[in-house]
């Protein structure tokens, strides 16, 4: 499955510029395109939305939004990131079509949230009528345990396997459907090296070659299953 800047009507609005306040940068998208982001908060959260095999397609900066302050000046907000997801596959949990995201760093939002109410209550309203739903994320909500499961498993990720090796794994999972990763270990990675075997597995994962729920603890009783993308 690969992720792409989303291709219909919604297109990145604003050009992301270098500033001095944070840290600004291009990230990498498994068929080679980059999504731009303004902050590490932005960049982590990009890491854990993209892993996903639910995810479709990406838009930073998708949509102007008008909106007044409470004194009736008027302005224009930018969300940080639309997010479209694949509507025929199995999911975790209600998983709306599209979500407008907005990041912020909680000490912010905390301290600031009266003062950004009013364009947050604009998005909400834009993203209803679009038929998604509006979130604002901090690092509470990104920065989890499946984001370091992401980040484990990026060591992973340029490592190279017999591809044969690889295509009998995979030959596995997809007649059984959903499988422990302990089984794969018994079954392909007998012997002596079945617990350095499981780099193997680790691989495919971060690969996006098996599929997985990144919020459970990455260890041998893991189930897989080959994503549908």
């Amino acid at each position: 499955m690969s992720i792409t800047p989303y291709s219909g009507s919604h297109q990145q609005t604003r050009t992301i510029r270098p500033t001095r306040r944070s840290v600004s940068g291009s990230f990498p998208l498994r068929n080679g395109d980059t999504v731009p982001y303004e902050s590490m908060l932005e960049r982590d959260f990009l890491a854990r939305a993209t892993f996903s095999t639910q995810v479709s397609t990406v838009v930073a900066q998708p949509a102007q939004i008008p909106f007044k302050t409470r004194d009736g000046r008027a302005f224009v907000y930018t969300p940080d990131f639309l997010i479209h997801f694949h509507l025929d596959q199995p999911r975790f949990g209600d998983c709306p079509s599209s979500v407008l995201v907005e990041i912020k760093p909680r000490e912010q939002w905390t301290q600031n949230w009266r003062r950004w109410l009013p364009k947050w209550k604009a998005a909400w309203r834009y993203a209803q009528e679009q038929g998604w739903e509006f979130h604002i994320l901090d690092e509470s909500r990104i920065r989890d345990d499946a984001l370091l499961n992401i980040q484990f498993l990026d060591r992973y990720k340029s490592m190279s396997f017999r591809t044969e090796v690889m295509d009998s794994v995979l030959q596995t999972v997809r007649h059984v459907g959903v499988v422990p990763v302990h089984h794969l270990l018994a079954l392909h990675f007998p012997g002596p090296l079945r617990s350095q075997s499981i780099s193997h597995i680790w691989h495919m994962i971060a690969a996006r070659q098996l599929d997985c729920d990144i919020r459970q603890t990455l260890n041998e009783f893991l189930p897989v299953w080959v994503p549908s993308r």
